[in-house]
């Protein structure tokens, strides 16, 4: 049961390493992965490169942008994002959260223009009156304001601003902070007489236009132009083109503002003009953008292109997020959404026409797999949606002329982005950039269905496989258990061999050791047989010596003293049963002092053929009613070991040759070498022998001489020629082995040694 529980043990430890294999195949997975990720890469790339191909040397395409400026002047160049939808003019300014990363402050740094006169002015006319202003000190003021503003303790004024463009429409907006506002007074026909707004713009034509705001009320207000002249500020039409809302605030006041593209070749200013005194109505200073009197000082409005978006439209169908930006990094056009841009599309996982199957997939499978698998989100936070302005070390390398790549995880750490970069050259210089962004939620989303065929791959295996094992396993153990219990039969409880094992058919290693249980019991049983018999063996052996030994003394005890013929006959008697009562024990002995002496025995090189040849010789004179013949094939047969001990042997076979043949029988003694062997054989005539008996003769104390015979050669025969001659064999690393001759009229013996 111990040794059946050990086996099954090990096969399922050694189903364990089954798990092994759900580690590799998640390894080469994920190394798979990463392989497609590399492709996305260089996709991407190319990509950025096609799209940028689209739009190389094409000038125009920039030429109303700021990305011919050699330098940017942060809050004098406008950018004007797109806006996803239009703003709704009501002086709140909810709808500019969505881009109120582009605000921009305006404060004492910015004055553009100083005012230090008041210029009078009758009410009642039609025409506004103005104020008195040094006009020679209009640009000097505007140079020198952003210079000198900040030490003007007395400037309360500041305003945050920014633009956008919705359709054909720029977007303009004023969260101002003032300590007084003031109003033109209803019934002025002045523009000056309260806080305004001025805006400057360059016409298509190339002309400076000046628009002024200057509400009286909270609400809804459109743009009057000024005079074509920068001198004076006098109103000479209404401009409702330029329509918005001035709303009131509890720190000052709000401006909402919309006003067509087209009325702009793209140079821009505005400014917000102070007036805090009510009686003098005196203007305090310009606190704005540029100064809107000068057209070299108006500011360039930069909004994405309709043409480079016109390029990009059918890129919205490439399942990427393509961007292009200006060389100053600010976006120029965009197209596609990367909450869709996976990068790769994936099949809809088709779910399996098996209902059970089906169920335990979703139920416990799948569940199971993602512990470890990670879904694609559905959703992430994507920090870019609104971005009107990209940095990054791929768009910096690119904007040099070295195109890149980038990876990136998203702010909630959900969607890993790959972007990639491909600078647009104009006329030999980088005049901006192509950004190609994808997630790699496609690939994550195969990578999970490949790691779900493979856990399900995986898994059977490992099932079928432990199954498999522990059935192997459990038959192993029984037919183990088997030959334990049919061994265990066949012996009795005082270890007496009663039976024969069955023979195994089976040709595995278990059927090779009931086979070999099966030889080794019959050889026990055989060995068993022969201590079974040896004590009668015995018996008949001592029993004549023993009977003589006593006859003859007791004989001797009845005749008398004077009889001394009749004494030496009886002491020749007891002399004769002593003396094979001695050959018995002497020759139960010799084999076990034949082991001892072979220990001892020293090694040496000798020719085998000079001592078969000497042991011959000798025979011939002790045999004289036996004639031998000897054949060798060489002069030369090298040995290693003891030259006695090879005579020893080779007198047991002959003894054991002579005994089982007749006078004047030719025994037939050859040497050869075969295969690097030296083969010694020994040929009698004589009778053959029985079967299944010739490995056994070699045993210790086994015979098949005839008790007659043993009887009539006077000494006893216990088997141990043979044995002693093999233990020699052994010694010197050969083999002896018995058979009958191909005639059928006598025995072979033949001994082989290895040749040196």
């Amino acid at each position: 049961m111990r040794l059946r529980f050990s086996i099954r043990l090990q096969l399922l430890v050694l189903s364990l390493f089954f798990f092994a294999i759900p580690y590799l195949g998640y390894n080469y997975v994920w190394e798979l992965e990463q392989y497609l990720r590399t492709g996305q890469e260089q996709t991407m790339i190319g990509t950025a490169r096609a799209v940028a191909t689209a739009l190389h040397e094409r000038p125009a395409l920039f030429d109303s942008e700021s990305a011919y400026l050699k330098d940017v002047r942060p809050g004098t160049d406008l950018y004007a994002p797109p806006i996803p939808y239009p703003i709704q003019l009501d002086g709140e300014l909810n709808d500019w959260q969505q881009v109120d990363d582009l605000l921009t402050h305006y404060g004492a740094n910015e004055i553009v223009e100083r005012f230090t006169s008041l210029q009078t002015s009758d009410d009642n006319k039609d025409a506004a009156s103005e104020t008195n202003s040094a006009a020679s000190e209009g640009k000097g003021a505007a140079s020198e304001g952003k210079g000198t503003a900040s030490t003007d303790k007395t400037i309360s004024l500041s305003f945050e601003h920014m633009v956008g463009r919705y359709d054909q429409f720029l977007y303009a907006m004023f969260n101002v902070t003032d300590d007084a506002l003031l109003w033109r007074q209803a019934n002025s026909l002045s523009v000056e007489r309260g806080d305004h707004l001025l805006i400057g713009m360059q016409t298509p034509a190339g002309h400076l236009a000046r628009y002024v705001v200057a509400p009286y009320e909270s609400g809804w207000v459109n743009a009057f132009k000024l005079a074509e002249s920068g001198t004076t500020n006098r109103a000479v039409e209404n401009a409702l083109s330029i329509q918005g809302r001035w709303q009131e605030t509890a720190t000052g006041y709000n401006i909402e503002l919309r006003f067509p593209l087209s009325m702009t070749s793209g140079a821009l200013a505005f400014a917000i003009v102070d007036v805090d005194d009510p009686v003098t109505r005196q203007k305090r200073y310009a606190i704005g953008t540029a100064n809107t009197n000068n057209i070299d000082e108006l500011g360039t409005v930069v909004t994405p292109s309709p043409e480079i978006e016109r390029i990009l439209a059918g890129l919205k169908y490439a399942d990427s997020r393509v961007w292009v930006i200006d060389n100053h990094k600010r976006v120029l056009a965009r197209a596609g959404d990367i909450q869709t841009a996976s990068g790769l599309n994936t099949a809809k996982r088709e779910a399996s026409e098996n209902p059970v199957w089906r169920w335990v997939e979703t139920h416990w499978l799948l569940p199971l797999y993602y512990h470890i698998l990670t879904k694609p989100p559905a959703d992430f936070v994507d920090e870019l949606e609104d971005a009107y302005a990209l940095a990054g070390r791929d768009i910096g390398l690119a904007l040099n002329g070295q195109p890149d790549s980038l990876w990136r995880l998203t702010p909630d750490n959900k969607a890993v982005v790959v972007s990639a970069a491909y600078p647009i050259f104009i006329e030999g210089a980088v005049m901006g950039a192509v950004v190609v962004e994808q997630t790699t939620n496609g690939i994550r989303t195969l990578r999970n269905r490949a790691l779900e065929q493979l856990f399900h791959v995986i898994l059977a295996v490992m099932l079928l496989g432990t199954l498999g094992l522990l059935l192997f396993a459990s038959r192993i153990s029984n037919r183990i258990r088997r030959l334990r219990d049919n061994t265990e039969a066949i012996i009795d409880a005082n270890g007496k061999i009663v039976g024969k094992l069955p023979i195994a058919k089976e040709g595995d290693e278990i059927g090779d050791l009931s086979r070999a249980f099966s030889d080794v019991l019959l050889r026990l049983q055989q060995y068993n047989s022969y201590l079974e018999n040896m004590a009668s063996r015995l018996s008949h052996e001592l029993r004549t010596p023993i009977a003589v030994v006593k006859s003859s003394l007791d004989a001797l005890s009845q005749v008398s003293a004077q009889a001394n013929t009749q004494q030496d006959v009886f002491v020749q008697r007891a002399q004769s049963g002593i003396s094979r009562l001695s050959s018995i024990l002497n020759a139960m002995s010799e084999a076990t002092r034949l082991e001892q002496a072979i220990a001892q025995e020293d090694v040496t090189t000798f020719n085998m053929i000079d001592v078969i040849k000497g042991c011959v010789g000798g025979y011939q004179h002790a045999y004289t009613d036996r004639q031998f013949s000897l054949s060798c094939s060489q002069d030369t047969a090298m040995l290693k070991g003891a030259p006695d001990l090879i005579a020893q042997m080779f007198d047991k076979i002959i003894s054991n040759a002579v005994d089982f043949s007749q006078p004047d029988d030719i025994i037939d003694v050859a040497v050869y070498t075969k295969d690097k062997r030296i083969i010694l054989t020994v040929s009698n005539p004589g009778p053959l022998l029985p079967e299944g008996m010739k490995k056994q003769l070699v045993q210790s104390m086994v015979s098949v001489r005839p008790e007659s015979e043993a009887q009539s050669a006077g000494s006893p025969h216990l088997g141990l020629g043979l044995y002693i001659a093999d233990i020699i064999v052994a010694f010197h690393q050969g083999t002896l082995t018995l058979a009958n001759r191909d005639d059928k009229r006598g025995v072979i013996v033949s001994v082989n040694f290895p040749k040196i």
